[in-house]
């Protein structure tokens, strides 16, 4: 069956590795305190910490980016002059447009006033052609009197031409 071992060597086993854990524990304690020491040497010496590489970093990145939101508030403020300007010089042209218009409808409006008072000369005229045409037509019998009348006066006659022609 199964043989138990005397109560008394167990004890003395118990013993040895009680002891040697607290030697391992004390040489691990000392391995890392001794890795710890050298790193804080390291950086001592190098003057090398990452700590603050890391704010120098966040530093310059703070840096750039309010460099970018100037530069952007900057763009943006001459993208709005732009724009302003862009306006001021429609409003210009819309005024420009709007006078031109107004020139145009008083053009139209003299041009319609024109047409009218032409189409009435026309007319005028048209009238005095017909009456000179019935003057024509009625004279043949009075041409051979006026022919005595003009060369009796020709001085007279000279003046009436030149009121026909003139008025």
């Amino acid at each position: 069956m199964i043989e138990l071992a005397p109560r008394n060597s167990n004890i003395g086993s118990i013993t040895r590795i009680g002891a040697q854990p607290i030697a391992i524990g004390a040489v691990a304690l000392l391995f890392v305190v001794l890795g710890i020491g050298s790193i804080a040497l390291w950086r001592a010496y190098t003057g090398n910490a990452p700590e603050t590489d890391r704010v120098v970093a966040i530093r310059q990145l703070q840096a750039r980016t309010a460099q970018a939101s100037e530069q952007l508030v900057e763009k943006t403020r001459g993208l709005e002059a732009t724009q302003q300007e862009s306006i001021d010089q429609l409003q210009v042209v819309q005024d420009q447009l709007q006078t031109v218009r107004r020139l145009l409808a008083s053009q139209q409006t003299d041009t319609r006033k024109l047409s009218e008072q032409i189409g009435s000369l026309t007319e005028a005229i048209e009238g005095l052609r017909q009456s000179f045409a019935s003057v024509q037509a009625t004279e043949p019998a009075a041409e051979p009197t006026r022919k005595r009348s003009s060369r009796a006066k020709p001085h007279a006659s000279a003046h009436r031409k030149r009121g026909k022609t003139s008025g």
